[in-house]
């Protein structure tokens, strides 16, 4: 109890909590303070983001966790392999820990990289409770570096996890705030002719569809290692020092464009994995997502990272310098993203009610690839209520650009090659440098060393990303996670999951406890992830070695669409038995997620 009581008021002042092997942390509330206001949430030992756990490859750990909520709560150590009963995720792989209750985890370490810990009950990560962990190889790093910092991006919203919840059944797009002006209309018109522009925005009503889209919840504050862009988060160097900055995306909804104006990024890292080096000057991080990188700054000057909403709604931003309170230009966001024909390739997924999709036959969508859209100002999404989209199954496609691609090097179909494979050719949300430079592409990424033998997949598993925009319901298959059988695996084979993306949002799906080896055409060199994202109107694969035994947890990390039905559970069976035991006693319990 003393240990516990000490390790709390450290963890109050020090960014690192470490005991030997054994960790304490309470579960609290907290003032949240972005400098644009201040709000009540959820943190670690005080604070939001908690504390950085520092393990090493090798050892074992402990660690204490003291719910001080009036409310159930739960740690699940995002990335990290480890048994399934101590994942952290209620329902699934323990019953969750009870207000006034210390649970204890422990798990050995098999592992080395930048992961991070949340909360998976109810919406207590996006309201705050976060924290990173970093992990020392046994041997060398296959890099150099001379000092790092952790980097912890998140999206923090006035309001909480609940309302925004609420909000959003009520009306999709209450947190829309990039909405297409008049003024826009007749730029396009002038841009692409008054007849294209007309029925660009009648193929959009017809669907009752937006094309400011991009993101679901905007109005946020960007924070950087809770600092929001006003208070400035500032590492410091010394010019020539290479400097490893290991970036975490632990937002609720948020995917961010990073770069640092002034300074290359050599990327050395994905999800905890070694990865050959990139050098890029900007990336996208999904929601979920870790990528490591290597700056080297030779001039005593400050550096600003910029980390801008895939939306351009909001930023966050740090900054780099030799000195405290030295600054640098924050650059201007640029304009925001709208989604394009091309990324309603899968449309005939979405389920949005009952219009008449005979008259959009034979539509010349080709021609709007690649235009840059808004949709229009004051749409009524009420009206969407009780329109049965089923029937765009019958929609012809056939002209959209990008409906069906391969995202492992390649696209099945589209006259128009795409600058990056993982994006449907023309769309509106491919990203591009800010500086016109090098922009880090999924297909960029190849292993450093494999981490499993390069076989064939035992077998393939469908899932089509499918979901209804206007009573804000997120499935997989058609089906909500209330309402699905688990899908079930065969302890030792080897998984290929096709991931179709019938919507047109952007989804980052995490498999829990095994590996995601992403299809990027590179064989046995394809880089393996946690979390790997698909985008619009794309298909993507990955492959796991089906090497955990016991029940995970596999849903889209954002956390609306995974409390919207976005989500499965995986049960693997075989393996030890002693596992399939618990896992067996843990499916008779049942229990929520």
């Amino acid at each position: 109890m003393k240990n516990r009581l000490l390790a709390g008021l450290f963890g109050l002042f020090l960014p690192t909590l470490v005991l030997a092997g054994e960790y304490n942390l309470t579960v609290d509330r907290v003032k949240i303070d972005t400098g644009d206001f201040v709000k009540e949430g959820i943190g670690y030992n005080g604070k939001s983001p908690g504390p950085v756990l520092r393990f090493k490859e090798g050892e074992k750990v402990k660690i204490n966790v003291t719910n001080n909520l009036d409310e159930m709560t739960s740690i699940h150590w995002h990335g990290l392999i480890l048994p399934f009963q101590q994942d952290g995720v209620p329902g699934i792989s323990f019953p969750g820990i009870k207000p006034g209750e210390t649970f204890t985890y422990e798990f050995p370490v098999v592992q080395a990289g930048t992961y991070w810990f949340h909360s998976h009950s109810g919406f207590q990560e996006p309201d705050g409770a976060f924290g990173s962990i970093v992990i020392e190889p046994e041997g060398r790093e296959p890099f150099r570096y001379d000092r790092e910092y952790v980097v912890q991006l998140t999206d923090k919203h006035p309001h909480s996890g609940d309302r925004i919840m609420r909000n959003l059944k009520m009306m999709p797009d209450y947190y829309n705030r990039e909405q297409q002006t008049v003024g826009e209309f007749f730029e396009d018109a002038k841009q692409n002719g008054l007849m294209n522009t007309i029925k660009d925005r009648m193929a959009w009503g017809d669907m009752r569809m937006m094309k400011a889209d991009v993101e679901d919840v905007q109005g946020f504050t960007g924070m950087i290692n809770g600092k929001g862009p006003d208070q400035n988060w500032t590492g410091l160097f010394e010019p020539g020092e290479r400097i490893r900055l290991r970036f975490i995306n632990s937002s609720a909804m948020t995917y961010f464009d990073v770069r640092i104006p002034g300074l290359d990024m050599t990327v050395v890292q994905a999800d905890g994995n070694n990865v050959q080096p990139v050098n890029v000057d900007e990336f996208r991080i999904g929601v979920a997502e870790t990528y490591d990188v290597i700056v080297r700054p030779r001039d005593a000057q400050a550096y600003t990272i910029f980390a801008e909403s895939m939306g351009r709604s909001g930023y966050a931003r740090a900054t780099l310098a030799p000195e405290e309170g030295m600054e640098a230009p924050v650059p201007t966001m640029r304009e925001p993203a709208r989604l394009t024909m091309a990324d309603m390739g899968g449309m005939h997924g979405m389920d949005h009610g009952s219009m008449d999709h005979g008259s959009m036959a034979g539509m010349d969508h080709s021609s709007m690839a690649g235009m840059d859209h808004g949709s229009m100002e004051g749409m009524d999404h009420s009206s969407m209520s009780g329109m049965d989209h089923g029937s765009m199954e019958g929609m012809d496609h056939s002209a959209m650009q990008g409906m069906d691609h391969s995202a492992h090097g390649g696209m099945a179909s589209g006259s128009e090659k795409a600058s990056d494979p993982f994006y449907a050719p023309g769309s509106g949300i491919m990203p591009e440098a800010a500086n016109g430079g090098k922009f880090l592409s999924y297909a960029d990424l190849k292993a450093q060393k494999p981490l499993y033998e390069d076989r064939e997949p035992t077998r393939e598993i469908e899932l089509r990303l499918t979901g209804n925009m206007e009573r804000y319901t997120w499935s997989i298959n058609g089906v909500k996670y209330e309402d699905a059988d688990p899908i079930v695996l065969q302890y030792g084979e080897r998984v290929r999951f096709k991931f179709v993306n019938e919507t047109m949002m952007t989804h980052p799906m995490h498999l829990h406890g095994m590996w995601s080896i992403l299809d990027v055409g590179a064989d046995g060199w394809n880089p393996v992830k946690h979390t790997v994202s698909v985008q619009p109107g794309t298909t993507l694969y990955m492959e796991t070695e089906v090497d955990a035994p016991g029940q995970w947890a596999f849903h889209c990390h954002l956390s609306y669409h995974a409390a919207a039905g976005m989500f499965r559970k995986i049960v693997v069976e075989g393996g030890p038995e002693s596992t399939q035991a618990n896992a067996d006693e843990m499916t008779s319990n049942g229990g929520d997620v």
